[in-house]
């Protein structure tokens, strides 16, 4: 191991385990870096056998949890999220000056709508992220450990300095490790360097002037083992290793995503509104020389009566109950509003091993190149594993896990060097000395293998196309004699004998046909990204029932241009033999033809993909990578619980738009009609206080709309915010609503003669009506009830707020509201006008639909689209880190 290194190991002598370990941590990495391995070993008192349990135990109980950050539901964070909101902070504004001026009332009436609309978001909204954390406790990464000697998996938190580690292509490195042997490690550290290059790693000691990114003999927390596989020695976990040094400075401040900025660009529209009808309000009646006062409150409450006041309530109301749902169907979504990012997908790319077939490989057969049992082919398999033949013992690799299954150590074995597996070759190597006797066994896909072979036999070519057209996964095995050879390398995987092919089943799970239908319904359309053959594929795809407009190979790719490429992403359902670039490619070309695409993978050569697509969904019992990259997490791997998703999150977004359509459309009538009434008559047509009740009793109502039912076509596609949608639509049917209110005015001083106090009565009790039972018209495009009957919650909470409306009129509160009780006559036409009034939007609303949609809505849509791509893109580029490791309650989790 060479001299001690100066002024290292002396420092650490004489100190128990716990200053030890943290001594190690504090060090800076050139020391560490280039100390000889003894000295590293002896300062963490540990061995190449690793710590005991007990050890173990010891130091994770003095240094804590290897974890940088906990993800922790926070109270105080979620309120400060709701009153983060500008339609809450007009309402509060509103209330104070109320309160200055001297209406009391009104004060009271604006402090009860903030309490609802604020304490229900809060109350859900925490609700839901505590759901959400305990969810995030189950997704567990996990790492190899030697402890008393024997490699274990344990979960990554337990991780202690001293532990020594085994490091395998696709993991996450879970903690900042000195290497003691290397076998062709390379690491991304672009999440510590911004270099995309992957960085080749080495057990020998690195120079003392090593930087981050020179420090070849450390792999760092956070990278990603893009090739090779090692074994270290942990000598920083959690915060003070070099990653969490940073980490636990950063904020956890998330991107907006659409769905977000949709519902801030709304509230700012409805912003300008009420500001600028407010100042024409309080405008117009000090012209009319009427007080000052009384024209500020009431151009105040008429400001808050056009906002949605309870839009956040309802918002956050859908999406707790949304994630609620989803987590009885076994779906973590990394944040709430991801759930309509869920709803937006159309296109769905998704990997065969584990989606369409159960996942589960084993073992069927060994055969020779003429496809008879062999059992040589099966001993020769066994010893280009990464299992050690000599010691045996569990995979994680699932193919040579399948092969390792019931088998004992091969004796009289060694093996002197390997190539582990990479996306490039597509097969592992490993030189063998048996008796004195080397040679050179490669296994891996049969293309790549037979293409490094000499003199194949037609036999062998026979074989595998009828074991392809079985639907069977086939690797290759093949070898060489090499006489006196010490090292291995990719050059030496050339002039081959094939021996013959392992045989591996992975069935079609029994219920994705009808998951296919279910994303069919809704329609999403499937293809298929593997890196098996195109004919395996194609057989289980024709197995399950996945329709397919045709294969196309990653060679066939690889020779189109960007124009070409988006045909075939077009008119191809299945892409075989596809690498992780062309996979990324390929989503990438889909949604610049303006599809929404969710990618669902579980490997290590998913990352890319997961990136690249709209939605990146993965599995609990996916690699780290691929778990990191992904929005959504799926706890069971079933295409069904997607389709849940996928449906969950349209049904949300229909929901909410319907509150907007209503709140936008009524509000703006009535509040118009309030406006041009105060300019004209000799009083207020309403009390600021009035309006403000009648504000609340209304949106108390529509607190049921996220227990809506949704119409089946309002699944079938997505939806997307569309101000200019919203803003045609109150304007077409906001004057609907005064004109209504213009006919009651009528009524009331034409033919019932009524005073003030009466006239204000009378329209509080018709606005509360028309608007109220106006949302059984609004809430779909079909004939209501007749053929889209309403969730029986929100028809039931509706009734009885007309009810209530019309009771406080002669309640023993009415003298105090400003209210008297009125003649039946009223009520016999009131009836009359309601009936009407639906009537009349059932007419526009038919009209509305029917028209094309304007081309500023395309417009703006193309534009979201776009803005969807940029989103999407900027989390990920060779040059950008990775995502930020962050335990959750106690869970080391990488997203």
């Amino acid at each position: 191991m060479g001299a001690p290194h100066a002024g290292y190991a002396d420092r650490t002598n004489g100190s128990d385990l716990g200053d030890d370990a943290h001594r190690v941590s504090a060090r800076s990495l050139q020391d560490v870096a280039s100390a000889p391995l003894i000295d590293v070993m002896r300062s963490l008192r540990t061995s190449q056998d690793g710590l005991s349990a007990l050890e173990a135990d010891a130091r994770l109980a003095t240094l804590g949890p290897n974890s940088v950050r906990t993800h922790r539901v926070s109270a105080l964070a979620v309120l400060g999220r709701q009153l983060n909101n500008a339609v809450l902070m007009l309402l509060a504004v509103t209330a104070i000056l109320s309160f200055f001026l001297g209406d009391g009332t009104q004060a009271t009436i604006i402090g009860a709508i903030l309490l609802i609309s604020v304490g229900l978001s809060f109350f859900n909204e925490y609700r839901a992220e505590r759901a959400a954390a305990a969810l995030h406790d189950r997704v567990r990464h996990t790492a190899v450990v030697r402890r008393d000697g024997q490699f274990a998996r344990v979960d990554v938190t337990a991780l202690v300095p001293g532990d020594v580690i085994r490091l395998q292509l696709g993991e996450v490195v879970p903690a900042d490790v000195r290497l003691i042997t290397v076998n062709g490690l390379e690491c991304n550290e672009s999440i510590l360097t911004g270099e995309s290059t992957p960085s080749e790693k080495s057990a020998e000691p690195a120079a003392p002037d090593a930087t981050i990114t020179d420090a070849s003999s450390l792999a760092f927390m956070g990278t990603v083992v893009s090739a090779g596989e090692a074994v270290g020695v942990i000598y920083a976990t959690g915060p003070t290793a070099e990653f969490g040094r940073i980490a636990v400075g950063l904020g956890e401040r998330q991107p907006e995503t659409d769905f977000q900025r949709g519902l801030r660009r709304f509230s700012y529209l409805l912003l300008k509104v009420a500001l600028t009808l407010t100042v024409v309000i309080i405008v117009t009646n000090l012209l009319l020389q009427r007080p000052l006062i009384d024209s500020a409150l009431f151009g105040l409450a008429i400001a808050v009566g056009i906002t949605p006041q309870l839009l956040p309530a309802v918002v956050s109301t859908s999406l707790a109950s949304g994630s609620r749902r989803l987590a009885r169907r076994k779906v973590l979504v990394k944040r709430l509003v991801c759930i309509e990012d869920l709803g937006d997908i159309d296109i769905l790319m998704t990997d065969k091993t584990g989606t369409l077939t159960d996942g589960r490989l084993e073992l069927l057969d060994t055969v020779d190149v003429g496809g008879v049992h062999a059992e040589s082919v099966l001993g020769s398999g066994l010893l280009a594993t990464d299992v050690d033949p000599s010691a045996g013992g569990v995979s994680a690799n699932d193919l040579d896990a399948a092969l390792w299954r019931n088998q004992v150590p091969v004796s009289g074995v060694t093996r002197l060097a390997t190539l582990p597996f990479d996306h490039t070759r597509r097969a592992t190597s490993a030189l063998i000395d048996s008796a004195g006797t080397r040679r050179i066994i490669v296994k891996g896909a049969p293309e790549q293998v037979m293409a490094r072979c000499e003199a194949i036999p037609e036999a062998a070519n026979r074989t595998l196309t009828r074991l392809f057209a079985d639907g069977r996964r086939v690797v290759a095995v093949a070898s060489k004699a090499a006489p006196g050879q010490e090292t291995l390398l990719a050059a030496d995987e050339a002039r081959l004998t094939l021996e013959g092919f392992l045989v591996f089943a992975d069935n079609p799970k029994a219920d994705v046909h009808d998951s296919l239908d279910r994303l069919t319904a809704l329609g999403i359309e499937v293809k298929v990204a593997t890196g098996d053959n195109p004919r395996v594929a194609e057989k289980v795809c024709t197995d399950v029932g996945l329709t397919s407009k045709g294969t196309i190979t990653g060679a066939e790719l690889q020779q189109l241009n960007d124009e070409e490429l988006t045909t075939a992403a077009r008119d191809h359902t299945i892409f075989a033999r596809i690498s992780p670039e062309q996979k990324a490619r390929v989503i990438s070309s889909l949604r610049q033809s303006h599809r929404s695409v969710g990618f669902l993978g579980d490997g290590v050569n998913d990352a890319l993909a997961l990136h690249s697509a709209d939605v990146g969904i993965s599995v609990d019992t996916a690699t780290d990578v691929a778990k990191d990259a992904a929005d959504v997490v799926l706890l069971e791997k079933d295409l069904s619980v997607l389709a849940e998703g996928v449906a969950e999150g349209r049904r949300i977004f229909a929901n909410t738009i319907k509150y907007v359509l209503m709140g936008t459309s009524s509000n703006f009538g009535n509040m118009f009609s309030a406006a041009a009434a105060s300019a004209v008559l000799s009083f207020l047509p309403m009390l600021p206080s009035q309006i403000l009740l009648n504000n609340l009793l209304y949106d108390s109502s529509q607190l049921a709309i996220p227990t809506d039912r949704v119409d089946d076509e309002q699944l079938q596609a997505p939806a997307h915010w569309n101000i200019a949608f919203i803003r045609r639509f109150m304007l077409s049917f906001g004057p609907i609503s005064s004109l209504f209110d213009f006919l009651t005015f009528g009524l009331m001083l034409g033919v019932l003669h009524a005073g003030p106090i009466e006239f204000r009565t009378g329209w509080f009790v018709e606005s509360l009506a028309t608007q109220t039972l106006i949302i059984f018209a609004i809430r779909t495009k079909r004939v209501p009830f007749l053929r889209s009957r309403p969730g029986a919650l929100l028809t039931a909470a509706t009734l009885s707020i007309v009810a209530l409306g019309v009771i406080l009129t002669v309640s023993p509160l009415a003298a105090n509201l400003g209210f008297r009780p009125l003649p039946w006559q009223f009520f016999a036409a009131l009836v009359g006008l309601t009936l009407c009034y639906m009537v009349l939007v059932e007419i526009t609303k038919t009209w509305f639909y029917s028209q094309p949609m304007h081309v500023a809505d395309r417009l703006r849509r193309t534009r979201g689209q776009v803005h969807r791509i940029h989103r999407r893109a900027s989390r990920f580029s060779h040059s950008s880190p990775l995502p930020t490791p962050i335990a959750s309650a106690g869970t080391a989790s990488f997203r």
